[in-house]
């Protein structure tokens, strides 16, 4: 495979592929899982070129890539199929674009904007241009393509035409790097001494984002010298840098890495611990549960929860329930849990929800339950949603649940909204209009 599809483009659409489905279609439930599920492909398709297993001879037009009998292998077929064009084909591959359905789409464009942005990166940041809202997700893409080949004029561009990328905000891609961001942890992987000397040349939140990505691409080959030039910096700079060390640091050597942060004090030392111990849960959650007593409460501890809490659900959610019960700040730590644990069994799941008291504990559980599991008569579901203590919350499940019994048997949908006390007026006359009650989501979400 044709090294101008950038090898990190998987872990961008992971962060991308979200905000391009607001840019261009709404952010239903349905296109999120189609825009993950190509983000797994690409990492799936990535590591089986790298190791050199056989491919699909190419094909010669998107339709026909799209016509392969496997998702990997459409993949693979684009990935060759735009590594061949020039400029000029792939803008007119561009034009294509909107004629994809939505989970196309967004594998496409990815695919594109990735192979454009080292070939013609201006051509196609001027492209972005011509988008509309949809332009500002794909911008961030060519300008880390292009910065992964040829960091100084990425950097250049960027001094230049600032404006460009004014509304990359925090969207650059995984991070939340905006564009200096963008840049510099590009730079970093072909020259850290470079991308270092260039971020300190900036200013305000540039010099900020920069100097984070810079000090995190740093940690992966030595984080101990990251985190010394890391102890230069001020302020919320320093933090920010220290839990990226931290997070790399724990990937490579956990034990390392904590006795680093236990040398730090404050708020530094909690925001570090709690990135640690979010890597750490990944492999070995009931470790990483009993590290979480060493944090103090707050935003981090909560943080540090909610990540034991997923990772742990996937191998023993009734475990992780008890754990997360015991623990003063859980109530996000139970939505993850009770959203993978009603996935897996979905009566043992309810049976615990049910044995809780009524609070935000209980409450948590119960929204994410009833957002997970459909399968249950929704007059059952709308017993649960009543019972949530929060009448903000309980006035989105009861109106979430209530439109869906509205598919299903309206007129019975109508008589409990008629007469139900749960929700609001509004809410009903939203449900009833067809214009459905479920807004927006529970606290957390």
């Amino acid at each position: 495979m044709k090294q101008g599809i950038s090898i990190g483009l998987a872990a961008l659409l992971v962060g991308s592929a979200g905000g391009f489905l607001v840019g261009k279609a709404g952010n239903s439930a349905d296109e999120e899982a189609m825009a993950k599920e190509n983000s797994e492909v690409l990492l799936v398709r990535e590591k089986k070129s790298v190791s050199g297993e056989s491919r699909r001879p190419q094909v010669d037009s998107v339709a026909a890539a799209m016509r392969e009998p496997s998702q990997l292998a459409r993949v693979q077929s684009l990935m060759d199929l735009y590594a061949g064009m020039d400029a000029a084909q792939l803008e007119a591959a561009a034009g294509e674009l909107d004629s994809l359905p939505m989970g196309e789409r967004i594998m496409a464009s990815m695919l594109l904007f990735s192979q454009w942005g080292e070939v013609d990166p201006q051509g196609a940041l001027d492209y972005t241009k011509t988008m509309g809202f949809g332009g500002m997700f794909a911008k961030p893409t060519v300008l880390r393509s292009w910065a992964s080949v040829d960091p100084v004029n990425a950097a250049k561009y960027f001094a230049e035409n600032p404006n460009d990328f004014a509304t990359m905000g925090g969207r650059g891609g995984p991070g939340g790097d905006n564009g200096a961001g963008v840049i510099a942890r590009e730079w970093a992987k072909l020259d850290s001494q470079g991308a270092l000397e260039w971020a300190q040349s900036l200013d305000g939140r540039d010099k900020s984002s920069a100097l984070v990505s810079v000090l995190g691409e740093m940690a992966v080959k030595d984080p101990a010298e990251a985190a010394s030039v890391a102890a230069g910096l001020e302020g919320d700079d320093r933090n920010r840098a220290y839990s990226e060390i931290a997070q790399q640091w724990a990937l490579a050597d956990y034990s390392s890495a904590e006795s680093w942060i236990n040398t730090l004090s404050g708020e530094e030392k909690q925001d570090a611990m709690a990135a640690a111990i979010g890597v750490l849960a990944k492999t070995d959650p009931t470790t990483a549960a009993g590290k979480v007593a060493s944090l103090s409460e707050g935003r981090e501890k909560e943080r540090a929860i909610r990540d034991v809490a997923s990772s742990w659900a996937r191998e023993a959610p009734a475990e992780a329930a008890e754990w997360v019960v015991a623990q003063d700040s859980g109530a996000d730590g139970m939505r993850s849990v009770m959203a993978t644990w009603a996935g897996q069994d979905s009566a043992a799941a309810l049976s615990f929800l049910e044995s809780q008291p009524a609070g935000e504990m209980r409450d948590s559980a119960t929204q994410a339950y009833l957002w997970t599991d459909r399968s249950m008569p929704p007059a059952q579901s709308l017993n649960l949603a009543e019972a949530i203590t929060d009448e903000r919350d309980r006035s989105r499940a009861v109106g979430m649940t209530a439109s869906r019994w509205m598919r299903e048997d309206e007129s019975a949908a109508r008589a409990y909204v008629e007469q139900t006390t749960a929700i609001s007026d509004e809410v009903k006359e939203r449900i009833l209009s067809g214009d459905g009650g479920d807004r927006g989501r529970g606290r957390g979400r």
